[in-house]
């Protein structure tokens, strides 16, 4: 399956890349984006492209490196968390004209069972974005407490109170009788937690949410965009108080969130940039896909773009 970059045309309209600015591309999965943005930059544009996931960063590298007359590339392969530091070390004295990142996962990595993100799929119960990452699905499984695997599915997985005990009593009694390590396996133990009822009514897998709240843990998802919203939050006040900054006065940054976890922090963060004066709204309200793109791309329906613009001091 190719993976469709979510809101194309909108990201373009509103980040406005311009010929010779510079894109950092915190999400770079298989490039759509960053392909796109980078069209538009010329010769004397550059794109930043950071991904966790290496086979990712280098399709995308080579997709955006692929342009005729192209922008100069640099591919970083950390979370987007060290934006900061990173970005730094890639521009040099040189800031950011436009920021994205797009919080979705690629179908690329869906579609590998061998990377047991998918309850589709019989896979190893991975689901690191990064082979080097520190503990995988399966090891959150084994030896979580109860309790805690409960507060996870709960709060992460974004379950009922009632369903998430459940389903971590279940887990924690399965695995007395041996090692939980494959993505099918899981599931079924999911799908035996929950009850029928209310997994009819909601409309998805039972192991949906359980399968979301590990993934989001083992990747440390909401940490990493915690750390990229505090740095872009200061590097805008040090942008238009004239301090050096790894954003430019009138930096386009946007922000593609899939679920509530994602987006309150992105709509808490924009609006305090707002309220202290170093961003403007470009959008008020979060930016949604069409039903033309949503037809094309199921993906796109909880697709929510937010946009900010750096204040020129």
């Amino acid at each position: 399956m190719t993976h469709v970059p979510v809101l194309l045309s909108e990201v373009l309209e509103l980040l406005g890349p311009r010929p010779g600015e510079v894109v950092v591309d915190c999400t770079a999965g298989r490039g759509g984006h960053a392909a796109e943005l980078g069209s538009r930059l010329g010769a004397a544009g550059t794109v930043v492209l950071f991904d966790l996931d290496a086979g990712n960063l280098a399709a995308a590298t080579a997709r955006v490196r692929a342009l005729d007359g192209g922008p100069r590339v640099v591919g970083v392969h950390a979370s987007f968390g060290e934006f900061g530091s990173r970005t730094r070390e890639a521009l040099g004295e040189r800031g950011a004209d436009v920021v994205l990142a797009d919080l979705g996962f690629s179908s690329t990595q869906v579609d590998d069972a061998e990377r047991g993100f998918s309850f589709m799929r019989d896979g190893p119960l991975d689901m690191r974005l990064d082979p080097r990452g520190a503990i995988t699905a399966a090891e959150l499984v084994q030896t979580m407490p109860e309790r805690e695997l409960m507060e996870l599915i709960r709060d992460v997985g974004e379950e009922p109170p009632e369903v998430a005990r459940r389903i971590a009593s279940k887990v924690v009694q399965e695995r007395r009788n041996g090692p939980i390590d494959r993505t099918v396996q899981l599931a079924e133990i999911v799908r035996a937690a929950v009850p029928a009822a209310r997994a009819h009514q909601s409309g998805l897998h039972p192991a949906t949410k359980t399968f979301q709240a590990l993934r989001i843990c083992v990747n440390d998802e909401l940490g990493s965009l915690e750390r990229l919203l505090e740095t872009l939050a200061r590097s805008a006040a040090h942008a238009r108080d004239g301090r050096a900054s790894v954003l430019n006065p009138g930096a386009r940054i946007g922000i593609i969130s899939f679920h509530s976890l994602e987006d309150r922090p992105v709509k808490r963060v924009f609006a305090g940039m707002v309220e202290s004066g170093t961003a403007e709204h470009v959008t008020r309200k979060p930016v949604t896909a069409s039903e033309q793109e949503i037809r094309v791309n199921p993906r796109s329906r909880s697709a929510k773009l937010r946009v900010v613009r750096v204040v020129r001091g």
